[in-house]
């Protein structure tokens, strides 16, 4: 009997398209993942933004409470030094403070009564913004107070097609899809 002896070498490992087919899949399946995860990060900002507005409203009330007045401005230490928030909250992307505009009744200088607080979302479906305020200008009967920003920001969850921009829509370089704004 005699045994016929073959080569194995040349058998062993895989061709080359074989890896390429293989590669080619890995990186579709990375893609869609990461595609995934920027959604996610996304609305996880989001929610964190639309939670620090409501810690901002509450500091803001407990102010208003003790001073029967909010505050010409929340970057400062109005709200942390007598300890209604422990730190003023921030856009996660930019680091940059929420938008904040306190009106006075016109003619009242200095009382500040009320107030348009906003935030930039990021994802434009959020069921939230079906209950926001959605403030677009200064209301009838009220100016910025002083101290305040030289001009009010708007609130509006999209703008109407062919509307000029407001210099400042919710947040200063929004860069955002929609405003989520609160007001007393």
């Amino acid at each position: 009997m005699q045994f016929i002896r073959r080569d194995h070498t040349s058998a062993r490992g895989f061709t080359l398209i074989e890896l390429l087919v293989v590669i080619a899949i890995i990186g579709i399946l990375s893609s869609v993942v990461l595609a995934s995860l920027n959604s996610a990060r996304q609305k996880g900002r989001d929610a964190k933004r639309i939670s620090d507005v409501k810690q901002l409203q509450l500091a803001l009330e407990l102010y208003y409470d003790a001073n029967s007045k909010y505050p010409a401005a929340i970057s400062g230490t109005q709200l942390t030094a007598p300890g209604y928030i422990a730190v003023v909250p921030k856009d996660p992307t930019g680091n940059t403070d929420y938008s904040y505009t306190p009106y006075e009744v016109t003619g009242a200088t200095g009382i500040c009564s009320s107030y348009h607080l906003g935030a930039s979302l990021e994802v434009s479906t959020n069921s939230v913004l079906s209950s926001d305020s959605d403030v677009v200008a200064v209301p009838t009967g009220y100016s910025i107070c002083s101290g305040g920003p030289a001009a009010d920001f708007s609130g509006a969850d999209a703008l109407p097609a062919g509307a000029p921009s407001p210099a400042v829509r919710c947040a200063t370089g929004d860069a955002g899809t929609a405003c989520f704004d609160a007001k007393s």
